[in-house]
């Protein structure tokens, strides 16, 4: 298998995240994987705008991974308050979920936001229906909080919920030091 290459998102690169996100959380194409929330959330993960957002803000950035040239995961680190770094916009192509790929960018996500940004903590936050989702993040030293925090229902940008109580819970890593 080719070796796995990372990088930062450039402008160039929306049209192929938004694909890649939506496919890896909402819709038919989302099923092949696990991380599905084609049963929670109709509609869209993302956009253009929200990716962009991403890509060009000044404490953001989006870390792609490719392998052979083809993009195959991507998450969104941003720099929130002293010390912390958000994790989010996750996503693995579904056909390559299962095999460590997520893993592996996971890790180079908390290393670059160490090295980077000097970051003692990430944080994200989580479905808190996705169980099988967070104990995925536990397995790899996330703690869960019990802090929650409400979908923002009515707002389609982030899904149709087709369930009544979704909220996320906020998931807590401490990163060694750089």
């Amino acid at each position: 298998m080719q070796q796995l290459s990372f990088r930062s998102a450039t402008s160039a690169d929306i049209p192929a995240l938004v694909t890649l996100v939506e496919s890896a959380y909402r819709g038919d194409t989302s099923r092949t994987g696990w991380t599905t929330e084609a049963d929670l959330l109709h509609g869209q993960r993302t956009d253009a705008d929200g990716v962009a957002q991403v890509v060009t803000g000044a404490e953001s950035r989006m870390l792609v991974a490719e392998r052979g040239g083809e993009l195959v995961a991507c998450c969104q680190l941003e720099r929130r308050a002293d010390a912390v770094v958000y994790f989010g916009m996750f996503a693995v192509d579904p056909t390559a979920q299962g095999g460590g790929l997520g893993r592996e960018v996971l890790a180079e996500a908390e290393r670059a936001a160490a090295r980077e940004w000097g970051a003692a903590e990430m944080h994200m936050t989580v479905i808190k229906q996705r169980s099988e989702l967070i104990a995925w993040y536990v397995r790899r030293g996330y703690a869960q909080t019990g802090k929650m925090s409400p979908f923002p229902y009515g707002d389609e940008r982030f899904g149709v919920p087709q369930v009544a109580d979704l909220e996320f819970e906020l998931l807590v890593k401490k990163l060694p030091k750089e």
